[in-house]
């Protein structure tokens, strides 16, 4: 009778440990199945967002890597780097969503509206360094405005965080060139931000970007 007792007591224990261990791992496995990097929402304007973006900063990093072959001048050697970086940002999202996309040669692009802005930058910016940081100017201030419009049709958190950090790049470039400009005795007038909108962002000191 006492083996028989110890017997069940042990099997008492044994179960109420299997039990503590099972309920253990499901919470271990529901606390898991909640992280993940990706917003898996993703709507047809977000995925069109994630392709042109690719290609707007692509844009600026072929556009300055030809100035700065051209004119050797700091901001286009630092800010291509950047660009670059700007690029693998939004294409790491694109190959994690499984999304096609191409990436042409330097001067090559899908999005014809974005060649046609590369072909006249490689015109224009020919002509002389003051017109060079001209465009420098003019592709921040347009990559602001494109990336606060897709910010604004999006919930999806993932694309929120790449855009708005690709946002505050933009900013910080749009600062540099329109002090190189202003330090060469030049003016920026916005093409695409608003006066107030630009006067703010010139105004303000440069930001840590994620």
């Amino acid at each position: 009778m006492e083996i028989m007792r110890r017997i069940r007591a042990f099997n008492l224990v044994f179960v109420s440990l299997l039990a503590s261990s099972i309920l253990f791992l499901s919470a271990c496995a529901t606390d898991d199945s909640q992280e993940g990097p990706l917003n898996t929402t993703l709507t047809q304007v977000d995925k069109e967002a994630l392709l042109f973006m690719l290609e707007e900063e692509k844009l600026a990093r072929d556009t300055y890597t030809f100035l700065d072959d051209l004119w050797s001048i700091n901001q286009f050697a630092n800010i291509k780097t950047s660009e670059q970086t700007h690029m693998n940002a939004v294409e790491n999202l694109l190959i994690q969503y499984n999304i096609d996309y191409t990436i042409y040669a330097i001067g090559e692009f899908v999005n014809q509206e974005l060649q046609g802005f590369y072909d006249q930058f490689e015109i224009d910016g020919s002509v002389s360094p003051a017109n060079a940081l001209q465009i420098g100017a003019t592709i921040e201030d347009l990559d602001i405005v494109d990336l606060q419009s897709y910010l604004d049709a999006t919930s999806n958190t993932s694309l929120i965080d790449v855009f708005e950090s690709l946002q505050c790049g933009s900013r910080n470039h749009l600062r540099s060139f329109a002090s190189k400009i202003n330090d060469t005795g030049g003016t920026y007038t916005p093409q695409f931000l608003s006066q107030d909108v630009y006067d703010g962002i010139i105004a303000s000191n440069r930001e840590n970007c994620n």
